[in-house]
């Protein structure tokens, strides 16, 4: 079976690197599939869930990215992320915090809260809240 080589790098350093089937991440205009020998491209990544699925079809990894940038050539994507979190980082609890204190910052908005901060902040929150409740969701 054809394979495609997968990098996700942060800040922080190396996320991931390895084999894949098939790579689903989420781009700026929507949900991207790849596989093996796609075509070229360049794009901006939004706040989501990267999975990266085994060569063989049976086993998923899963990533938490706040937004980026990635490219794809026939046999390599590379996700350059603000920043990326392993599926075991993930925690739900932190998440929903921190998306209801985005939402009440929005909510009570202050003089020199930066509107198109907060509402960045806002999706990046609830993005990774939902990302951590289809984790649980698989674990259970």
């Amino acid at each position: 079976m054809a394979t495609i080589r997968v990098d996700i790098v942060s800040a922080e350093g190396e996320i991931y690197s390895g084999e894949a089937g098939m790579v689903f991440a989420p781009a700026k205009q929507g949900e991207l599939g790849i596989a093996p020998r796609h075509a070229p491209l360049l794009t901006n990544l939004r706040p989501g869930e990267v999975r990266v699925q085994s060569p063989d079809g049976e086993s998923e990894r899963f990533f938490y990215i706040t937004g980026g940038f990635m490219e794809i050539q026939p046999h390599l994507v590379t996700i350059l992320a603000d920043t990326a979190l392993r599926e075991t980082e993930l925690d739900a609890a932190a998440a929903l915090e921190a998306k209801q204190r985005a939402e009440e910052a929005l909510r009570d908005r202050k003089e020199g809260v930066d509107l198109q901060q907060a509402q960045q902040e806002l999706v990046e929150a609830a993005a990774r809240y939902q990302a951590a409740q289809k984790l649980k969701g698989r674990k259970d």
